[in-house]
């Protein structure tokens, strides 16, 4: 049993009737009732043993301290030699042992990620997991059509509204660029605008130029009613791809890195190499590789600003070895994310990987195949931050509106298993079994368990039940014209659209941002 179990409630005698029963089950659940939700503890699922981790986590430290890393921005070098780091007559930066245990020790482990909307924040600390989006795919996933389109910012939009109203999709990290701005500088800008305008979940952003920190900054306090509020309430991360594997820092994502760090924004270290390409081919390799990245990561963050909010974000990708190809739905994928997770735990910090992304180019039994497979591993696993986890198609070149429904349900599905099994008294129902098969001294043995007191009471807190996916049998199928479940993921995509966004700012506040920014979304 894990600490997020729901409470059993006391047994009870059969009351009021099958029509009390129905409407017990329909009513909503407490939060703290519910069958799965965001938060709940995972890491059952290890991969690896204690001593691999002990390998991985040393194979990582002599990298640091014997390859180290190239290309820094001058900035770096001064922030991160006057750590302790050491600038080698090769340009590169090695990291002693030392040093990087040293910021370790003072780094963030108990981190919340804050939503505009509190019932949103997230509580990163052990191994509670969430799943929402990213990926920053270029093109739209038209299902009706068949094909793909570059994608828009009113699609980007579109996606944080249907996110909005998801309840497993925790958060939701830029998923789609809008291709439709070809000013970089009001892309980010309005990528910001189009997310937090369509939910109150925490929004992972990512910034494309150094120059452009400053001002996507300003736009985050607007949103917030002003720089101390923001503070406060970092509603907004940025997603930092702040190295180049293999063992390069990416410069100028660096400079944009530093700027947001002294302006209180939480930061996604990301590092994300290919596995046979810019990682090792092994599994064991490209963890340790992704491992020694974000802990050089590490050192540099916390140089800045010590404690300051992070995301130890190690994102090796698997590929195709045949053809070169990436493949993020594959059992390797999982591994390497499975892996990972295993690795936030020992360093004890906040962790992101991938899961859920699938190589599929629509959302089709490959898909449904490649995105479980990611998304249960990564979650048993106990990784806090599952991204791509719902949406993502072609290797993360598309993204789908419907199949952004459809995790949904999976990740449901998923959750449930990061739930795992509870054993005590109650639910081995031993109990149960003698009354149902002796009887009572005033009733005897039914023979069966179907509608008893207990059944129905835990029917709701204990199982999840899908939204849009059919358990019906062929003859209720045929009679209810035969349900499509992509149709219906269409049908409730477009029903979400036809409301208006529960997440759009006041007029007032919408009008000053408007003023500011050049924002392309209609008012």
């Amino acid at each position: 049993m894990n600490d997020e179990t729901p409470s059993r409630p006391a047994r009870s005698n059969r009351s009021g009737g099958r029509a009390a029963r129905h409407a017990a089950r329909n009513a909503k659940l407490s939060d703290d009732m519910r069958p799965v939700r965001a938060g709940m503890t995972g890491g059952t699922f290890k991969p690896l043993s204690d001593a691999d981790v002990l390998k991985i986590h040393e194979t990582a430290l002599n990298a640091l301290e014997t390859i180290g890393l190239a290309d820094a921005p001058p900035s770096g070098v001064e922030i991160l030699t006057n750590a302790g780091a050491i600038l080698g007559d090769d340009g590169r930066i090695r990291f002693p042992r030392a040093l990087v245990e040293d910021m370790l020790a003072i780094s963030c482990k108990d981190l919340t990620l804050r939503g505009r909307d509190p019932a949103h924040d997230l509580n990163l600390s052990g191994q509670r997991v969430h799943y929402g989006t990213a990926g920053a795919a270029v093109n739209l996933v038209d299902v009706a059509g068949n094909e793909f389109r570059e994608s828009t910012l009113q699609d980007l939009h579109d996606a944080a509204r249907i996110a909005e109203t998801l309840d497993n999709i925790h958060f939701l990290q830029r998923p789609m660029v809008a291709r439709d701005i070809s000013d970089n500088l009001e892309m980010d800008l309005n990528t910001i605008y189009a997310c937090c305008s369509g939910t109150t979940k925490h929004v992972g952003t990512s910034i494309s130029d150094p120059s452009h920190a400053e001002e996507c900054l300003q736009l985050v306090y607007e949103i917030a009613g002003g720089e101390a509020k923001y503070r406060e309430r970092p509603f907004v991360s940025m997603s930092n791809c702040f190295v180049v594997p293999p063992m390069k820092f990416a410069t100028e994502s660096c400079e944009s890195m530093e700027t947001c760090i002294r302006g209180g924004m939480p930061i996604l270290l990301l590092s994300a190499g290919m596995s046979g390409a810019t990682a090792p081919s092994t599994i064991a390799g490209a963890i340790a590789q992704a491992c020694a990245e974000c802990l050089a990561g590490i050192v540099y963050v916390n140089a800045i600003a010590p404690g300051h909010p992070t995301i130890f974000g190690t994102w090796p990708f698997d590929l195709d070895l045949r053809t070169g190809a990436m493949t993020v739905g594959s059992g390797e994928q999982a591994l390497l994310t499975a892996g990972c997770a295993q690795m936030h735990a020992f360093y004890g910090v906040p962790g992101g990987a991938t899961g859920g992304a699938c190589d599929s180019k629509m959302p089709d039994m490959q898909a449904g195949w490649e995105q479980m497979c990611t998304n249960v591993l990564a979650g048993t696993s106990g990784c806090n931050m599952i991204y791509e986890a719902a949406g993502m198609h072609a290797s993360l070149l598309g993204f789908c509106h419907e199949s952004l429904i459809l995790g949904d349900d999976l990740i449901g599905q998923a959750m449930r298993c990061v739930r795992g099994i509870e054993v005590d008294d109650e639910t081995l129902a031993l109990d149960q079994m003698r009354e149902v098969c002796l009887g009572t001294d005033d009733a005897p043995g039914v023979g069966h368990y179907l509608g008893t007191d207990r059944t129905l009471s835990h029917m709701e807190r204990d199982r999840v039940y899908p939204f849009l996916g059919n358990r019906m049998s062929p003859k209720e199928w045929a009679e209810k014209d035969k349900p499509n479940l992509i149709k219906n993921a269409i049908a409730r995509k477009e029903a979400i659209l036809s409301t208006p966004s529960t997440a759009r700012f006041d007029p007032e506040l919408d009008a000053k941002i408007r003023q500011r920014f050049n924002i392309h979304l209609p008012a």
